[in-house]
């Protein structure tokens, strides 16, 4: 069966597919060692996920030398060992080896990172290759790395020379017949992979780990690619669009909003809050959104690393929502949250995708109110579509341009950071300091002219390589995630300590939250855990410090600074305020780019992109999800605030033209 799968002609076709399984097997054990803790470890388990990731494996070569089969038994007898048989055959060797070994040594890299697999994060960065390339040349040996890889290509060029596979593929009289023949079990096991294989099938374990062991690199990579954005209902489970519609609206109803048009597939609603005692304040708010941060970290929220002295502190001075949890894991899905205050849609964030701007955001609150709107980066925004977004929707920007262009239609002022005001600067981007330093200069200019601002500030220093200027704290740069945190618990400190200094700081609000917690992984579909991000107000006017309990999601940040600020206003948000929800109003949303969660209760379902629905108890404990028998409401409601909101969003319902109609 081996010689008939591979006569002569094919021995260096049988040199790739051996490399290729046994680098992808090296692979798969290696992550199985990494973390054993973390893997479902009974032999069964063990079994079935190395034999799962062998037949991806195999799929995947199989469709990998489709190009080089085609060549293989269509290249005529005659000319087997010609200088052109020589040169394709080499470089067609050559370049898929190069390809094997670098993505090995991207899956480490990528491992580490997210302990995963290539997903849409491994496609995103092809896009920003500038980023992406700097820090991994901060964070890791790169030359090295890239001399290992040439001396892993060349060694394995000399040693199939050596045993002669290319010397058996030139000289041979292997026919046609025998070409096409063997040709048939790979072509058709990549016609199957093609068409009936999905990503999703190697996601046979209710342990995370496990499903990502039996998968293949390369494949996810290029499932990904395929599947960045899902429509939801053709992928997950649905209800009738009127119930969806009803299950929401009601809801919002309870709470006294009316709406704008109640016999529409809407959300759009007027808000009161003429009862409050703080009516129609307009402070300046700054809102500072912290890359990377878990809830874990702060002594204030259960912690004991002891690495968050500002933060810990700023907890009993404001007020402080200990039970508040991201809806994604990564910073643009915190971005979507936080300033479109939406359950988070499958696939890609909104903020990364086409019809985007001009869409309704926290920031047409703040210009109705007569805001100047502000979005402070430092690296360039031009990554992950930042610019575009923030800038398409009002804002305006203020980041470590590169020379990224915006699109002629977006009309915004952008501030470049200049050189002179950079003290450090890594990978991503200048460190927390000095874009806190050009928060407060461009403060100080908006305070001369008398009219509010919203400034949106995304922090980087908290993210590998985890670099910042030395001598700050007492833990070396460079040298971990805890250091990275304490610096930027450090810079917070030192930027309220310079606003307090100014006249501008009485009248100004405080924000801080996190983007997403420090790492999602976990051997669960969703890690509740994973998710629960710090979050406060400080400094809001005649308002007491104390500590909010209540379980919320990102998206309800800005609908509670709102109704704090005592605002009537237009909304599109589906957040609310946390401070008057009741117990039975409690929830969460949590979610990765596939897997929708809804928590409520110690309870959570998780939507699957399979039309699957899974029902857990959690365990804050130990983290764990326990199976229990599903809730045909509980259910229901999740679908309806997962549904709504990817209606609203494909349907073109969050764009502000559509409510002028």
């Amino acid at each position: 069966m081996w010689s008939r799968l591979f006569p002569n002609r094919f021995a260096l076709l049988k040199a790739f597919v051996v490399l290729f399984i046994s680098v992808s097997l090296l692979v798969r054990l290696s992550f199985l060692i990494w973390d054993f803790d973390e893997v479902d470890s009974n032999i069964f388990s063990l079994l079935r996920t190395i034999v799962t990731g062998f037949l991806f494996d195999i799929g995947t070569v199989s469709i990998f030398t489709i190009p080089y089969l085609i060549y293989l038994i269509f290249f005529p007898v005659r000319w087997y060992g010609s200088l052109a048989d020589k040169i394709i055959s080499v470089f067609g060797f050559f370049l898929g080896v190069l390809i094997i070994y670098f993505s090995f040594f991207g899956e480490f890299t990528f491992w580490d990172e997210f302990q995963r697999r290539y997903n849409f994060i491994a496609v995103d960065y092809l896009i920003y290759t500038y980023e992406v390339v700097k820090n991994i040349n901060e964070s890791y040996p790169l030359p090295i790395l890239l001399g290992s890889l040439l001396t892993l290509v060349a060694l394995t060029l000399f040693l199939t020379s050596k045993f002669g596979y290319f010397r058996r593929t030139y000289k041979n009289e292997t026919n046609f017949k025998v070409k096409f023949v063997a040709a048939l079990p790979w072509f058709a096991i990549a016609l199957l992979y093609g068409l009936f294989v999905s990503n999703d099938q190697a996601e046979w374990s209710e342990n995370r780990y496990n499903n990502e062991l039996s998968k293949a690199g390369i494949y996810s990579f290029f499932a990904a690619f395929r599947n960045n954005e899902l429509a939801y209902t053709e992928f997950y489970r649905t209800i009738p669009e009127d119930q969806a519609f009803s299950k929401i609206k009601r809801t919002y109803v309870a709470e006294g909003d009316v709406f704008v048009h109640a016999d529409k597939k809407e959300i759009l609603r007027e808000i009161r809050s003429s009862d409050s005692i703080q009516k129609n304040q307009r402070p300046n708010v700054i809102f500072i959104c912290i890359e990377s941060l878990s809830g874990k970290y702060l002594n204030a929220l259960g912690g004991n690393f002891n690495i968050t002295p500002t933060l810990d502190s700023l907890a009993n001075e404001s007020i402080f929502f200990t039970n508040l949890f991201a809806t994604g894991t990564r910073t643009v899905r915190g971005m979507e949250a936080i300033t479109l205050s939406i359950p988070p849609t499958p696939g890609r964030s909104i903020v990364k995708r086409k019809n985007n701007i001009g869409i309704f955001t926290i920031g047409e609150v703040f210009r109705s109110k007569g805001y100047e709107r502000n979005f402070f980066y430092g690296g360039d925004g031009y990554f992950d579509n930042m610019n575009t977004y923030f800038g398409g929707n009002g804002f305006n920007i203020i980041d470590r341009g590169r020379g990224f262009l915006l699109d002629k239609s977006i009309t915004t002022t952008r501030t470049n950071i200049g050189d002179d005001e950079v003290t450090f600067e890594n990978a991503w981007g200048v460190c927390d300091e000095d874009i806190y330093n050009k928060v407060i200069e461009e403060a100080d200019k908006a305070h001369e002219t008398d009219k509010p601002f919203f400034d949106f500030v995304m922090t980087t220093s908290n993210h590998k390589p985890y670099t910042y200027p030395e001598g700050k704290i007492d833990i070396p740069s460079g040298t971990g995630r805890n250091g990275a945190i304490k610096y930027t618990d450090y810079a917070i400190g030192e930027f309220l300590k310079a606003a307090r200094t100014k006249p501008w700081f009485k009248n100004t609000v405080f924000v801080i939250m996190s983007d997403h917690c420090a790492s999602s992984a976990g051997r669960w579909e969703l890690d509740v855990q994973n998710y629960h991000i710090p979050a406060l107000i400080y400094n809001l006017p005649n308002s007491k410090s104390r500590k909010i309990d209540k379980l919320s999601s990102q998206i309800d940040m800005f609908p509670t600074l709102f109704a704090m600020l005592g605002w009537d206003y237009e909304t599109n948000l589906f957040g609310k305020n946390i401070l008057d929800m009741k117990p039975e109003d409690e929830r969460a949303f949590i979610a990765n780019y596939r897997k929708l969660g809804f928590l409520k209760d110690n309870k959570v379902v998780v939507l699957g992109d399979g039309k699957t629905a899974n029902f857990y108890q959690c365990n804050p404990s130990d983290n764990s999800l326990n199976p229990l028998p599903m809730d045909k409401g509980f259910l229901e409601t999740a679908i309806a605030n997962y549904q709504v909101a990817d209606y609203l969003y494909s349907s073109g319902g969050l764009r502000l033209n559509s409510h002028k109609k």
